[in-house]
């Protein structure tokens, strides 16, 4: 490979990160039905079928930007690198992450609430990502039970269906409340009050 092929691949990822930027932003602001793809061209300062070469439709554009944000995610969450109360503690700590990206939150939550409709593009993307948050959150109360930290008469399945709604809940009040309340702090509370260990 030589450098100039090298330089137009880094031009063309560096491109791609900014529009996927900008359509975190834009999706955040308007939610995927009252974004355009022409407007985020135009604050990417390139033209529309320039936009169309990195991302050909606006469903491949919103799955991309939703994947970006799971590729962060599962560096803390996935299967294998935490269990049990360790994995509980991390989503404390993703609540804490998330209190530094306001957009990603934005984006999420806006999306999240269209997406329930099944002719939306990213209906099947959240079903199957809360089928999963709760899947792995009832092994991690599952693994904690085993481990004798879970309280009696906590249920692993009822409790992560709580837990996960919890989460999204409060991201919800964070964005109201301009940012002020203690997503954290409320979610370490919950759990604290579940287990039977320091957490």
């Amino acid at each position: 490979m030589t450098p100039e092929t090298r330089r137009g691949y880094a031009k063309g990822r560096a491109r791609r990160t900014e529009i996927l930027d900008q359509a975190m932003a834009l999706f955040g602001e308007a939610g995927y039905r009252g974004a355009s793809l022409r407007v985020i061209a135009t604050r990417c300062g390139i033209s529309h079928p320039g936009l169309l070469h990195h991302f050909p439709t606006k469903e491949a554009l919103l799955l991309a930007v939703l994947q970006r944000r799971d590729d962060v995610d599962d560096a803390w969450l996935a299967p294998g690198v935490t269990r049990g109360v360790e994995h509980l503690r991390r989503l404390t700590d993703l609540a804490e992450l998330n209190a530094k990206r306001r957009g990603i939150v934005e984006l999420f939550s806006v999306v999240a609430a269209e997406a329930t409709s099944p002719d939306h593009p990213a209906h099947a993307y959240f079903e199957n990502r809360y089928r999963t948050s709760v899947a792995n959150t009832e092994r991690a109360y599952a693994e904690a039970r085993d481990d004798g930290a879970l309280r009696p008469g906590t249920d692993p399945a009822t409790a992560a269906q709580q837990l996960i709604a919890l989460m999204d809940g409060l991201q919800i009040q964070w964005l109201i409340s301009d940012c002020a309340t203690d997503m954290a702090g409320v979610l370490r509370a919950h759990i604290r009050a579940q287990l039977t260990v320091e957490f």
